[in-house]
């Protein structure tokens, strides 16, 4: 019969623990995996230049040869955080204060990027009604959709603040994912009837497309005025390694994208031949679903419990084997998504003959150093004595 600690009864004592654990690794650390001696050269290290293609999704095969290489670097740098990790009981970083002041500046960035997508929003609800366009009306849909985005990730942020560990005792790290689903579901069904619209418009015949002089005056000042703004806002989200910052540039990016097509869709349409208006539409409307589409994907992953990339996997299985010199053999490392971040299920093997206490303190501190990882939800440290079983929850996986 295997032997198992359940490691979520006892929290109490949990910096003796990492203090121990940290005690125990300084006396003798040849048992130890290390990379101290593995180094990269000084032009290998440095990130390579992002470009226009980098936009387009194009990779150059010097493109592929600096992201070899940009791998290993993260590799090493992983490796020497999880060293930080085992030794010290934290991940080494940024002081309180160079934390605080760049939160401060990420969150001026999310402001300045949510206040600029309601006002151009606005702007471009404008030119949609004095022109009639069906481009320009496509390019305002994909406008709305970075709006209700931003207002869906902040209403998630705020209500996963609000923990009720009765009525949710796991969190809800899921809400987030699922409101982004349930919200690209609307989108989807507005792009497909702007496509349908647009269809009809072409059946009918109906395409005669003219703008005044005017009007055309103030569509054209409005969609330049919107999409040199949003060009401005790409390069300042570029200049922060923030995740949730970079992703607001990439949606700048691609409003600069929708808004030129849209604009020139609706300038062709009303020089050339009306038909071009509507199958503008259609390429953004297109473009949105397909945009969207993306992300649910995505978030459908988060939802089911993906795994996490063997690049992590190989940072937790460092972190495991240096944890403590009477760990023999690391049976299993599984990490899945859970909502926006992951479960973390480890078995590791230790003699058979240690105490109970003992062994409960190893697995216990285990724990706690991969619940500091910012990545990781919950983990859950399993203990045993050997490893020739059969695998736990097989049926699980049959």
């Amino acid at each position: 019969m295997v032997e198992t600690v359940n490691l979520d009864v006892d929290r109490g004592g949990s910096e003796e623990h990492l203090l121990l654990a940290a005690e125990t690794s300084k006396t003798d650390c040849s048992w130890r995996l290390n990379f101290d001696g593995f180094e990269l050269s000084p032009e290998h290290k440095e990130k390579p230049p992002r470009g226009l293609h980098d936009c387009l999704g194009v990779l150059r095969e010097e493109d592929i040869v600096a992201e070899y290489y940009q791998q290993q670097v993260e590799m090493l740098e992983g490796f020497n955080e999880m060293d930080a990790l085992a030794d010290r009981g934290f991940v080494p970083g940024m002081s309180k204060e160079e934390r605080e002041k760049l939160a401060k500046s990420e969150t001026a960035a999310i402001r300045i990027s949510n206040i600029a997508n309601m006002v151009l929003f606005a702007a471009k609800v404008y030119a949609s009604i004095r022109s009639g366009s069906l481009a320009i009306i496509a390019s305002t849909l994909d406008s709305l959709l970075d709006l209700l985005s931003g207002f869906i990730l902040w209403f998630t942020a705020f209500s996963m603040q609000t923990p009720n560990p009765y009525q949710y005792p796991i969190g809800k790290k899921r809400m987030q994912p699922l409101g982004i689903l349930v919200f690209a579901s609307v989108m989807a069904t507005l792009g497909l009837q702007i496509i349908l619209e647009s269809v009809r418009t072409l059946i009918s015949e109906e395409s005669n497309f003219n703008l005044t002089k005017e009007q055309e005056r103030w569509v054209v000042g409005i969609m330049i005025f919107v999409t040199l703004v949003k060009l401005v806002l790409v390069f300042y989200c570029r200049s922060f390694t923030n995740e949730i910052v970079k992703a607001y540039a990439q949606d700048h990016f691609f409003d600069v994208v929708t808004n030129i097509i849209g604009l020139v869709a609706a300038l062709l349409a009303n020089y050339i031949t009306g038909w071009i208006d509507p199958v503008g539409a259609i390429i953004l409307a297109l473009y949105t679903i397909r945009t969207w589409s993306m992300t649910v994907l995505e978030n459908v992953n988060s939802l089911v419990g993906k795994s996490a990339t063997p690049e992590f996997l190989q940072k937790l299985t460092y972190l495991c084997w240096n944890h403590h010199k009477a760990i023999r053999h690391i049976d299993t490392v599984r990490a899945y998504t859970f909502g926006s971040h992951y479960f973390v299920e480890v078995d590791i093997v230790l003699p058979a003959d240690m105490p109970l206490q003992e062994a409960h303190d190893i697995g216990e501190s285990l724990q706690e150093k991969l619940e500091l990882l910012q990545e990781i939800e919950r983990a859950f440290v399993h203990l045993d004595y050997e490893y020739s079983h059969k695998p736990e929850h097989a049926q699980a996986h049959q």
